[in-house]
């Protein structure tokens, strides 16, 4: 079986950060990552190059493929926020703002974009959702 290509990694995650551009996505990653580990009461731990992780998720699919993941967590890209966690059965985005949802992500232009009262809402019931430790 195929082992994971995204793993958590020792970087340091606010190290990470500072190396973020343009600096409006690195200034709402500082934000979203004081936000996220509040509401996780989870360190942030990188995973792979690029990505933001807190909390722990291991899965297992029907065809036998079982792995481990952080259960919230985001990616600061260039052009945007991508937020993971935030969409499951019955997750409702109504409220949230403007954003663009894709497969697995939410994806947020800045947070500004977004009403905090509800980005803090759908972090919650992620983290609730998918943590298992």
């Amino acid at each position: 079986m195929a082992e994971n290509k995204t793993v958590a990694t020792a970087v340091p995650p606010r190290e990470f950060i500072a190396g973020v551009e343009p600096a409006v996505r690195r200034n709402d990653a500082l934000v979203l990552l004081e936000i996220m580990e509040e509401i996780s009461g989870q360190p942030a731990t990188m995973w792979g190059p690029s990505m933001l992780g807190f909390g722990h998720h291991h899965y297992a699919y029907e065809s036998g493929r079982e792995g481990d993941t952080f259960a919230v967590g985001f990616s600061p890209r260039k052009t945007s926020l991508v937020l993971y966690g935030l969409l499951f059965e019955g997750a409702d985005l109504t409220r949230l703002g403007k954003f663009k949802r894709g497969v697995s992500c939410v994806y947020i232009t800045r947070l500004s974009d977004v009403d905090p009262a509800e980005l803090e809402r759908l972090i919650r019931e992620g983290f609730e959702r998918f943590h298992n430790p």
